[in-house]
């Protein structure tokens, strides 16, 4: 049976591909008579175009190139080859050769030049990362040597230390403090080491203080924070306290790439244990000018560096002092040599090539009049094709999933149909994009208004995700969970089609500019819905699901602001004899679970920790993805640090402490919990649910009661903890049990 199964498949995908290989090459046979004239015609013109582009950058008998890099004036490596502060040494020891700054530019051994950039008037240097143990307080000086043309750009580059434990203050001209921050790293408490690395540079083991735009010297001073997690450091000779640090100016591109941020703190941690690796490298951006003049000032001097009469001076604005040049409109080349700036041969090269296209392109025009008519005969029988292959493709995959084939052929709707209701997907149709496609909104031919979801790639993990998400939907009944209404199956990556949410997401309602949001009651309601989804999710759908990526922007409001849970492509389904499932890191940082992070094992209780972030951003109106507050920490540390020092009024939304009261703390108490470092000191979602009804129940007789309101918060916790300690325990072996017949009379009783 299965060796039958297996010669049909392969069958239909050899015809498959075998047909659309002869639509290949017929279409392959068409297309190369127009490319062999085009070529034909082209050939000449390339090679006028290469030597009109063919022009001197640095003097006569200087060298021009160092390896792989230019070697532009003003620059130079012998005297008479460059201006004054812009020798560069070229070291041919190296294979291949290195070029460097001269030691005159920077005190100590100059910087690695990767890039001279003439347009930008700057230079893309490099530096090792090298690490110091320092004492209670040091000081660290980075600097040009006075006279230098170069700064270091706050535009283009980060000042970044790497470390734990430590506060860092940026002083300038004269002393003043011009920028600061901190790090710390809470403590693993099963190695007793810190939590390190991360991909973003936010306060923890990382942190990056403001720098001015044109930064020619600085020192920064370094000082211990006592409690804040410190790394491990190398005996010291000096009898003060020692912490590890390494400070870095790095280019603003390079480090918005989190696997570099993720690199460079992860080197940093084996730099301790083995400081013998090799060097890690670290590109940064110095911007340059020259002389001390304006263009108007300097214009006037007989060393005016702008020597092309093609050529144009500008102040510069790139922080650093004086002028630049560049060559004019229509010109290019260098600007600070004479006749550096060429256009004639360009124009003409240009004017050749033009003359040619106007005279072939009419034969051009009659060959592809000509195999236009087949050509789209062919992309059409193709796409037909494709179409019936990938319809078979993903049936299969999907019915393998539900199992139930009346369930997936009840959810089929054609590409044509889809096409018509999103006007063939266009632009102003799109509604939003998530971390897995691109969201569109639709009009059915029963004009029922729908949100149609579709993946921005093509790859087998997309199509993977897409059926995970239909498996899952498919046997979900929550009034608070997005209801799909089927997917097409005629693309390499299946369409969802689900129900329209109009009023957008709760992350959108939640952060608007104004100083009001949302109210407490709202919010506190739309808290209690998303908590009865999950522990529906969990304990009482068909399969147990873990949604794997819960955050405001995922919640979707309709207009009456009821919640409903959306995007289910990171959602796994475990067994009900299983606690969780070991899987690749899946998640939004800031709301990911530490202990799923780090151990790459997914339970019910991942679930929680996010819950518990988004209860904090409700709470307190701030980011989680990029909140950093003046210590330098994540949303959820600075929130739980205030919390234990019952300073929780500090971190409060105003307009919380306005509406909430005491309910902010209650509310504060459960979020902690959930926030728990490790997954079996959290609740379960049953349990959140039940505290988050009863406040809701509660609310106005706990306001109208003065008894109840002279009850101590305190008093109230212990309750909560007496309470959740039965409940996990009853709640724990139970949840994964939990009574179908109720889950379905509950279901039954939801309006569709």
């Amino acid at each position: 049976m299965n060796s039958s199964k297996f010669l049909v498949t392969f069958f239909n995908t050899y015809t498959f591909r075998n047909s659309c290989f002869i639509c290949v090459i017929d279409e392959m046979r068409m297309l190369s008579l127009v490319g062999a004239v085009v070529l034909l015609l082209l050939r000449g013109s390339i090679t006028l175009a290469t030597a009109a582009s063919s022009v001197n950058i640095a003097l006569p008998g200087c060298k021009s190139k160092c390896g792989d890099v230019d070697i532009p004036y003003p620059f130079g490596t012998t005297p008479g080859c460059y201006q004054p502060g812009f020798m560069v040494t070229c070291n041919e020891t190296h294979r291949p050769p290195k070029l460097f700054l001269d030691n005159g530019a920077i005190p100590g051994p100059g910087p690695e030049v990767v890039e001279v950039s003439l347009a930008n008037s700057t230079v893309r240097v490099g530096s090792w990362v090298s690490h110091f143990v320092v004492g209670n307080t040091s000081h660290v000086q980075l600097a040009f040597s006075r006279g230098s043309p170069f700064v270091l750009s706050a535009k283009a580059n980060s000042l970044v230390i790497v470390g734990c434990g430590f506060r860092v203050l940026l002083h300038i001209v004269d002393g003043w403090t011009y920028g600061s921050c901190a790090s710390f790293c809470p403590i693993n408490n099963s190695t007793g080491e810190p939590f390190l690395p991360d991909v973003v540079c936010n306060g923890i083991g990382c942190c990056q203080p403001s720098i001015p735009i044109g930064l020619r010297s600085c020192r920064i001073e370094l000082s211990s924070l006592d409690g804040a997690g410190g790394c491990p450091i190398a005996p010291s000779p000096s009898p003060a306290p020692a912490f590890n640090v390494s400070v870095h100016m790095v280019e603003q591109e390079w480090w918005s790439d989190g696997s570099h941020v993720y690199g460079l703190q992860q080197y940093f941690m084996d730099l301790l244990s083995y400081p013998d690796m090799s060097p890690f490298f670290v590109p940064a951006i110095a911007a340059w000018g020259l002389g001390e003049l304006s263009c108007e000032e300097a214009a006037q001097r007989p060393d005016f560096g702008c020597h092309s009469k093609n050529s144009m001076c500008l102040n510069s604005t790139n922080g650093a002092e004086g002028y630049v040049c560049r060559c004019s409109d229509g010109y290019q080349g260098n600007p600070y040599m004479t006749n550096g700036c060429q256009g004639g041969r360009g124009r003409l090269a240009a004017g050749i090539i033009f003359s040619i296209g106007v005279g072939s392109g009419i034969i051009i025009l009659l060959l592809v009049l000509a195999v236009v008519f087949a050509i789209k005969k062919v992309k059409d029988q193709k796409a037909k094709m494709m179409k019936e292959y990938f319809f078979k493709q993903n049936r299969g995959l999907l019915l393998q999933q539900l199992v139930d084939t009346d369930i997936a052929e009840r959810m089929i709707f054609s590409l044509e149909e889809l096409e018509t209701a999103t006007n063939k997907f266009d632009e102003a149709r799109i509604l939003g994009g998530g971390g897995h496609g691109t969201v569109y909104k639709g009009i059915l031919s029963d004009q029922h208004v729908v949100a149609i979801k579709k993946s921005k790639t093509v790859i087998k993990r997309e199509i993977d995700e897409f059926i995970n998400e239909v498996a899952i939907l498919s046997q979900i009944n929550h009034r608070n969970v997005v209801k799909l209404f089927g997917c097409c199956l005629e693309t390499e990556v299946p369409l969802l089609i689900y129900e329209f949410i109009s009023n957008g997401t709760l992350y959108a309602h939640l952060h608007t500019d104004g100083p009001q949001s949302l109210s407490w009651k709202d919010r506190l309601r739309i808290a209690y819905e998303v908590a009865s989804s999950l522990a529906y999710l969990h304990s009482a759908a068909l399969i147990s699901t873990i949604h794997r990526d819960i955050k405001t922007s995922n919640i979707l409001l309709d207009d009456r602001l009821t919640a409903k849970v959306s995007d289910f492509g990171a959602s796994r389904g475990i067994a009900i004899d299983q606690s969780g499932v070991t899987t690749a890191i899946q998640g939004t940082y800031g709301y990911l679970d530490p202990e799923y992070y780090y151990t790459g094992r997914l339970t019910e209780k991942s679930d929680v920790y996010s819950f518990g972030v988004m209860l904090v951003e409700l709470l307190t109106r701030k980011k989680p993805t990029s909140y950093v507050p003046s210590e330098g920490v994540s949303l959820v540390a600075h929130f739980m640090l205030l919390l234990n020092q019952d300073r929780l009024s500090e971190i409060l939304d105003s307009q919380v402490s306005q509406e909430a009261g005491d309910e902010a703390k209650e509310v504060a108490a459960i979020a902690a919990m959930c926030l728990g470092m490790k997954g079996e000191d959290r609740p379960t979602m049953r349990y959140v649910e039940t505290k988050l009804q009863g406040l809701q129940s509660l609310e106005n007789t706990v306001k109208g009661d003065p008894e109840m309101e002279e009850v101590p918060v305190k008093l109230r916790h212990r309750t909560f903890e007496r309470s959740r300690d039965n409940a996990d325990k009853e709640g724990h072996s139970n949840s994964r049990r939990y009574s179908m017949e109720e889950a379905m009379l509950f279901s039954a009783s939801l309006q569709r």
